[in-house]
This record gives structure tokens, C-alpha cells and sequence, in this order.
């Protein structure tokens, strides 16, 4: 009779589970509402397309299609480790990212302190709308006025040079300045879209603690030492985190217009080879290996920088 009643309480549960479930998606509808198109947008792109990396470890033929295709194990992956550019492509992708890591990613939260200290409304939020209008700018345009100010014959910055009495400088054939000037254009595009998250983070902070801190006779360079960033500190390590997340990938349409016969021995980066091999060679096998590859690199990344920050103390991201 016991064992019954157990089984019984045992088959109820999970309705009742189910029921409470159901009944709390009716009474916050609308917030799920508002997360369904981000939901579904995962859905579609991000997790429906992962049954297409078996397309790694096949020779695809579009005319047998991806399930027919034949098996070749890690045939691809030999190709790409042994291929003469790998390390090239390799050593091209992590500097480029390091320059990003260690120049821009700062001057977001650099600005974010600057723009929280203007107390005049109506300037930081022309300010705030000035440093945002470069991210809507596609990397055509960008590249576009690259070419305008560096060019060596019609560049701006170069006549000028010449009527200063200089010799051209030739910004966009030269390697040594490939890195910096890839860096250069991500800063101003980017940098004032950073501030986003950030400026949000600050607002968070008790203005009880600016107060408290101005009846001790805290300077403003104090308050942001020992106030704002520390407020903002879990933030900027989550950011940190994501960031190295992505350090095997750079942006194909920036590479893809800055590159050029003179500088392709600093250019040549991952996505620009799975981009010539998966597409325009049609090897999409070869162009899946790659994304592959660069994927397990991300998560490696994460993983490590967020055990390592966790030890530190630091809330990581999971």
C-alpha cells in the first residue's frame, strides 16, 4: 500500500511540475515574448547550423549532398596543419588580436569614466550619440576614407606631407603598418559601441557611495579609483572574457578590403584563407575545418581565462 501511494505522489510530481511551469510562462508572458526573437535567432543560426561541421571530417560533393558525402577523418585538418601559410596565418591572427587586446580594449572603459563625469546633459548625450555613429559605418566606408586620408597619390595626409616638403609615406603597402593601421580603423569604429555595457555597469553604482565619498574630501580622481572602476570591475572581467573568445577570429570584410598584394604576408589570416578555400575554390570542407579549428581555439580560451580569473577571486561568466 506505501510502495502505491509512493508511486502514485511519483507520477503526480512531474504534472504538477509541468502545470507550475505552464503556469508561470502565462503569468510572465511578455518577458517571454520579448526573449522569443533572440531565442530563435540562436536557434536558427547558431545551434541549427552546428550539424553542418561533419562536413569537416567529409570530402563534400554537392551533388551526393552532406550525408552522402564520403568519410575522410582528419584528412582536412592534416591539410591545414601542414599547409606553409599555417603558421603565417596563425601568427597574423593572434598579433592582430593582441593589438586589440592591449590598445583598444581599454579606451572603451577609459571613455566610459570620461563621458560619466560630464554633468552637462545635453553635451554627453551629443557626445554619447558622436562616439556610437561610427559603428553603424560599414567596413567599405571605413576603408573607403582609409584609402581617401593614406593613399600615396591622392592621399590627404600624404599632400600634405609633400607640402610640408616630406616624402609620401606609402600607409598601405608598407607591412610594418598593416597591424597598426587595422588597429586604428577597429578603434574608431568600435571603440565608442564599447562604451555601452559600461556606461550601464557605472549607473548601477550607489550614488550614496560618490556622497559618501565627497564628505571625506574625495577628489574626483579618487572617486573614480576607488568607486567607479571597482563598481565596474566584474563587468569589464566579463568583457575580458568574451574578448579572448574571439582572439582567433578577426573581421573577413576589414582584412578582405585593407589587403593587398604588398602587405598579404601580414593579411593573411584564417578567415581570409577558409574564405578563398571554402568560396571562391569551392572546398567547403576546407572552410568548415578552418571554422572548426578556430571554434575549439575560442573555447579553449575561454575556458582557461575564466578558470584562471575565477582563482583570482573575480566572478567569471559561468
Amino acid at each position: 500500500m506505501i510502495i502505491s501511494n509512493v508511486r502514485k505522489q511519483s507520477d503526480i510530481q512531474p504534472v504538477m511540475d509541468r502545470k507550475k511551469l505552464m503556469n508561470n510562462i502565462i503569468k510572465h508572458r511578455q518577458i517571454y515574448i520579448l526573449l522569443a526573437p533572440g531565442f530563435l535567432f540562436l536557434v536558427l543560426f547558431k545551434f541549427v547550423p552546428m550539424w553542418g561541421l561533419i562536413l569537416a571530417f567529409k570530402e563534400y560533393n554537392p551533388f551526393a549532398g552532406i550525408l552522402a558525402s564520403k568519410w575522410v577523418g582528419f584528412k582536412f585538418f592534416i591539410e591545414l596543419f601542414s599547409d606553409k601559410n599555417f603558421y603565417i596565418m596563425l601568427r597574423n591572427t593572434l598579433i592582430i588580436n593582441l593589438f586589440g587586446l592591449i590598445f583598444f580594449f581599454p579606451l572603451p572603459i577609459i571613455l566610459s569614466v570620461m563621458l560619466n563625469e560630464i554633468r552637462h546633459e545635453s553635451f554627453k548625450r551629443i557626445t554619447q550619440s558622436i562616439v556610437y555613429l561610427p559603428h553603424f559605418l560599414s567596413w567599405v566606408v571605413i576603408a573607403s576614407m582609409t584609402f581617401f586620408f593614406f593613399s600615396v597619390d591622392t592621399g590627404v595626409v600624404n599632400k600634405a606631407i609633400i607640402n610640408l616638403g616630406g616624402t609620401p609615406i606609402s600607409f598601405l603597402s608598407n607591412p610594418a603598418l598593416f597591424w597598426p593601421l587595422i588597429t586604428i580603423q577597429t578603434i574608431w569604429r568600435e571603440m565608442g559601441w564599447g562604451t555601452i555595457i559600461l556606461l550601464a555597469s557605472i549607473t548601477g553604482i550607489d550614488p550614496q557611495r560618490y556622497e559618501a565619498a565627497v564628505i571625506d574630501g574625495a577628489t574626483r580622481w579618487q572617486q573614480i579609483w576607488y568607486i567607479t572602476l571597482p563598481g565596474i570591475m566584474p563587468t569589464i572581467v566579463v568583457l575580458l572574457i568574451l574578448r579572448l573568445g574571439h582572439v582567433a577570429d578577426v573581421s573577413l570584410e576589414q582584412i578582405l578590403l585593407m589587403q593587398n598584394p604588398l602587405v598579404i604576408s601580414v593579411a593573411e589570416v584564417f578567415d581570409t584563407y577558409a574564405f578563398s578555400q571554402g568560396v571562391q575554390r569551392g572546398l567547403i570542407s576546407i572552410g568548415v575545418t578552418v571554422g572548426m579549428f578556430k571554434s575549439v581555439i575560442n573555447l579553449v580560451l575561454v575556458l582557461y581565462s575564466n578558470y584562471i580569473i575565477k582563482k583570482t577571486g573575480q566572478d567569471g561568466i559561468f
